[in-house]
């Protein structure tokens, strides 16, 4: 599991290198297909319907919550948000605030996104204050269609 996870870095490491050296493109259709994806988790998450976010998943993805937890696979992500829908995400709603895009290759793209997260219920059942929480999420595009291969969420400080 230690060495999928240095995989994953990898990979995001050597994703943000390209696109540090100018191997990007930043608008068009594509960045626009992209941002539907990422438009369409948010609204997956804010029905609180894990089976819509997952079919929006390689079936190989990896989400990484802001709390560390790990799921690898659309099913096991669909699982995952399905509990967390269930505890303390059963009132949570996503509120977008900022998206960019930036493409690896044509067919990869690396997204930062910046959401508003509020309604989050603690383990003591009060509900938390609002926070904001940024993800870097790798998109891959296959047989026409772009999905999230990859997503890591962490709470922004302020």
């Amino acid at each position: 599991m230690r060495l999928a996870g240095l995989g994953v870095l990898a990979t995001v490491i050597a994703a943000v290198s390209l696109a540090a050296r100018g191997d990007r493109e930043s608008t068009g259709g594509e960045a626009a297909a992209v941002k539907a994806v990422i438009s369409a988790s948010t609204e997956a998450f804010n029905r609180h319907d894990a089976r819509a976010w997952a079919q929006l998943a390689t079936p190989d993805a990896w989400l990484v919550t802001v709390r560390g937890e790990s799921m690898r696979g659309a099913s096991e992500i669909e699982k995952g948000l399905h509990s967390i829908f269930e505890a303390r995400a059963r009132n949570a709603t996503l509120r977008t605030l900022d998206v960019t895009v930036e493409f690896i290759r044509p067919d990869v793209a690396l997204a930062h996104v910046t959401n508003e997260m509020s309604g989050v219920v603690a383990a003591d059942g009060k509900v938390m204050p609002p926070h904001q929480e940024l993800s870097i999420r790798v998109l891959t595009k296959d047989g026409g269609a772009w999905r999230i291969a990859a997503f890591h969420n962490t709470i922004r400080q302020r």
